[in-house]
């Protein structure tokens, strides 16, 4: 097998993703490798990062085993990893306590005091989240000062295997957008809000844009995987906007709805147009002068998977009982706050709800519900994105929950927007990775290599029942407040 391969690792919480690609975007192979969480106390969530280099070691030791032509031929990675984490290391380069992870909460109150700081949200344009990279150096300070006061570097989880790749301190500005440091207009680190944390710029790593190249493999790791010299490491991105590479959702007005376990509505922007008051993420994307805004619920499938194991019928049996055609809206209205809501409400205490339930409710009225529900989540992530300046046109759908037609002419109906599906392939983050590997060694147009795939359909919104299901979203916008101060 002829011509150049480019390598796109995905470092998720779960699991290590490595996909090769020929120089036509062609998927050559992949290969997972699986990793553990470790939660000592209630609310805590970290990793060991030497259990990332393992987990990479494992997974291109497979793709070496399949397609060792084709890895011999492999001229950029691209990394795109889990975003937030905070991976601290002396002087020597040393890990020095496990990572803590984006969905770890222990510090939510030094979160909540660095957001009543008024300059974090006016420098970063977003709320400080507890599962951001700033607050948990603030809890470090105080519960570890003796880990802190030997912090030499923080890195970002990708950026972590960048050192270990390249033996270079240097990350992106998609990831570094969530830490709570970047000035996310200017795209640089602020030293007003690193002070604030008694950090300093020395402590970040160097900044570069996701398409540019980042540091060059080491020779030691190019033998050993039997790859040629002068591999170029990608700047990469963090896990959404690597998505959004792969998927080409990385023009002005573009955007994709992720249905998951929890559910992201990711628009793209060529301006900065930050809203932390709805509670929406503004982060730089990982190409060049471009923005993007997000919007996330937390529960989206975890909603069907959870009515599911309620009445012992998979999801997909669920989905198929409604038949195709969009139903009139369900008389049981569902809040789908399982773990709380993001997105507009930044709520991490109130939990999800059904309101009224008769006797003669049936398992089809309550799948609608859960379904129409988690649409209207996705209405609110979109009047936020609007309040911000974003207009959107139509919007794609990725994600496992995108296999059900019905669930998708709800959303389409409720968001007023035609909804597009790709046609089949991996089109993740892993595979944004690799673009971005392959732009970054060959300084070709992202644009030209980021492109959307083919659209296999296109959903249109049911004009029959439009105006039933915006009566039906104005009951649900109407019941957050009604149930926030009993919920908790």
């Amino acid at each position: 097998m002829g011509g150049a391969m480019y390598l796109g690792v995905d470092l998720g919480t779960s699991g290590v993703k490595v996909l090769l690609i020929s120089a036509d975007q062609t998927i050559i192979a992949s290969a997972t490798s699986s990793l553990d969480v470790q939660r000592k106390h209630t609310g805590w969530s970290e990793q060991d990062p030497a259990e990332w280099v393992r987990a990479v070691e494992d997974a291109i030791g497979e793709l070496k085993a399949e397609q060792p032509e084709a890895l011999a031929e492999v001229k950029g990675i691209g990394l795109s990893g889990q975003m937030h984490g905070a991976t601290l290391l002396d002087r020597n380069n040393q890990v020095l306590r496990p990572c803590i992870l984006w969905n770890d909460t222990r510090s939510h109150k030094e979160a909540a005091e660095l957001d009543s700081d008024p300059r974090f949200r006016r420098i970063t344009g977003n709320i400080v989240f507890p599962g951001f990279t700033a607050p948990k150096l603030v809890w470090v300070k105080r519960h570890e000062p003796e880990v802190f006061a030997a912090t030499a570097k923080v890195l970002l989880p990708k950026d972590y295997l960048r050192l270990w790749l390249t033996g270079e301190h240097i990350s992106e500005m998609s990831d570094s957008a969530g830490t709570g440091w970047l000035d996310v207009e200017r795209r640089t680190w602020s030293e007003e809000l690193l002070a604030a944390t008694d950090l300093t710029v020395s402590h970040m790593p160097s900044l570069v844009e996701g398409t540019e190249p980042a540091g060059m493999l080491r020779r030691e790791l190019a033998e050993r995987w039997g790859i040629g010299g002068n591999v170029v490491i990608a700047g990469g991105a963090g896990d959404n906007a690597a998505s959004a590479c792969g998927a080409g959702t990385v023009k002005p007005g573009s955007a994709f709805i992720s249905l998951g376990t929890s559910g992201v509505l990711f628009a793209t922007n060529d301006r900065y147009l930050p809203n932390p008051e709805s509670a929406v993420h503004t982060f730089c994307h990982a190409l060049p002068n471009t923005w993007h805004q997000m919007g996330v619920i937390l529960s989206a499938t975890d909603g069907m998977n959870w009515l599911s194991g309620i009445t012992g019928t998979s999801p997909a049996y669920l989905s198929d009982e409604l038949g195709e055609a969009l139903r009139a809206p369900s008389p049981v209205t569902f809040l789908p706050y399982l773990s709380g809501e993001r997105t507009p409400h930044n709520d991490a205490l109130i939990r999800g709800s059904f309101t009224g339930i008769e006797a003669g409710t049936s398992r089809a009225q309550l799948t609608q519900a859960v379904m129409e529900g988690v649409a209207f989540a996705f209405r609110d992530n979109l009047e936020a994105l609007r309040q911000a300046g974003t207009t959107l046109d139509r919007v794609m759908a990725v994600g496992g929950g995108s296999r059900s037609t019905y669930w998708l002419k709800a959303i389409a109906t409720a968001l007023n927007l035609p909804v597009d599906v790709p046609t089949g392939g991996d089109r993740g983050a892993a595979f944004g990775a690799a673009r971005l590997g392959l732009i970054a060694a060959t300084g070709a147009d992202p644009l030209s290599v980021c492109t959307p795939p083919p659209i296999a359909a296109t959903i249109e919104p049911d004009t029959f029942q439009s105006g039933a299901l915006e009566e039906a979203y104005q009951r649900f916008r109407k019941l957050y407040p009604a149930i926030r101060g009993v919920s908790s």
